[in-house]
């Protein structure tokens, strides 16, 4: 079964007098496990793809199911709490919060999200430690680390709710060449450990590599779909 469906789902925007169709009628499936890259120029709809996804904006036409759930018809509470159960968040700029330790950094969705006691935290927050090779860097803040160790940290901070699905927005866009593919490495290497699909917009063509189903967008249409295999979805 489909961890996403995607059934002619479109986007408007309304900017002043002017509407701005973001995405036109977009339809297609991504099942679990898989490693998946939304490609396209600047403006293609990329980031409202992942927006509409992630819970964070409604389709204006179509149906989007994630996990089983009916997106669209979520209110906003309950939008929230399925996103804080379901999704992991990976950003750019990393997004770690510069008065927390790599290790609180971490913690910080299960503090704020789930409530999850304190001795599940930590079993959960060393493992990820452990598994992005970060252990011995736990102790220090944002600003001591380099930037692919942040966006390792981000990465296992994006996992530690045991997410069914990572978004990631141009997550390679701030690292060098070997920190990179270091990275996206990482991101396969977690999939395949927690079984989580990991979904990205990218103009990276790293990424575009690695990806194992690429869907095309241009001008908000989706106008191609390659598989190489993997678990991902053709």
């Amino acid at each position: 079964m489909a961890l996403i469906t995607a059934n002619h789902i479109s986007k408007t925007y309304r900017v002043g007098e002017v509407e701005v169709q973001a995405l036109r009628g977009v339809s297609f499936e991504i099942e679990p496990a898989s490693f998946v890259s939304f490609v396209g120029p600047s403006g293609s709809g990329k980031t409202t793809l992942l927006n509409l996804i992630g819970c964070l904006d409604k389709p204006t036409e179509g149906a989007l199911t994630v996990a089983g759930a009916d997106v669209a018809a979520l209110e906003r509470k309950a939008s929230a709490a399925f996103r804080g159960k379901t999704i992991g968040f990976i950003f750019q700029d990393f997004n770690l919060l510069p008065v927390l330790t790599v290790y609180e950094n971490i913690e910080y969705p299960l503090l704020m999200v789930q409530k999850v006691p304190p001795a599940e935290r930590q079993r959960r927050v060393t493992a990820l430690l452990e598994a992005v090779g970060m252990s011995d860097q736990r102790d220090k803040k944002p600003d001591q680390i380099s930037g692919g160790q942040k966006q390792r940290v981000a990465v296992a901070r994006a996992l530690v709710t045991n997410p069914k699905l990572v978004l990631a927005d141009e997550p390679t866009a701030n690292l060098d060449h070997g920190t990179a593919y270091m990275v996206l490495n990482l991101m396969k290497k977690m999939r395949d450990e927690f079984k989580t699909t990991f979904i990205f917009s990218t103009h990276d063509q790293k990424i575009v590599g690695e990806a194992e189903t690429i869907f095309t967008l241009e001008d908000g249409r989706l106008n191609g779909t390659k598989s190489r295999g993997g678990n991902g979805n053709g």
